[in-house]
């Protein structure tokens, strides 16, 4: 018996080339608690992998920017951690479904996200402000200014 799966037959052992079966052999995801597998929403609904961050150095700070639409400052959390990891997360509730309702369409993400980014040496984070404007979060790291080393000339004698 082989043990690498052939590219060639498919699970019932038919010899038929189909390039794509191979594609649904090992599933990366699914042992994240995104959604059930029985459940109308897909894994791809998921916030968490639908939670979108910018990370963008100034001369000043990091500024993280994340697109958080319907989500109240209550229902995120940004923290930081010893090592220097900042990390924001929060859940968006699924909407509840009525048993006379059809769906159509699910497109809207919900469930827990978490997105954690390490930290630079530079990032004074004693010193983070967040704010929420428009379901859009930015997270404001400010940086330790970088100190020129002193130069002092020295004279050349001979």
């Amino acid at each position: 018996m082989a043990m690498v799966p052939s590219f060639f037959s498919n699970r019932r052992g038919s010899s038929i080339l189909d390039p794509f079966s191979a594609f649904d052999i090992w599933d990366p995801l699914k042992d994240f608690p995104f959604t059930s597998s029985n459940s109308p929403i897909s894994r791809e609904n998921s916030a968490s992998v639908n939670t979108r961050i910018d990370w963008k150095e100034t001369p000043e700070a990091h500024v993280f920017k994340a697109d958080l639409p319907g989500l109240k400052k209550e229902e995120v959390k940004v923290e930081i951690e010893d090592d220097r990891v900042l990390q924001i997360s929060g859940e968006r509730s699924v909407e509840k479904e009525d048993k006379n309702d059809t769906w159509h369409r699910v497109e809207r993400s919900s469930g827990k996200f978490s997105r954690r980014f390490r930290l630079p040496e530079n990032a004074k984070v004693d010193q983070v402000k967040a704010s929420m404007e428009n379901g859009v979060l930015t997270v404001t790291v400010p940086k330790e200014e970088v100190k020129k080393p002193e130069v002092k000339r020295i004279e050349i004698f001979g």
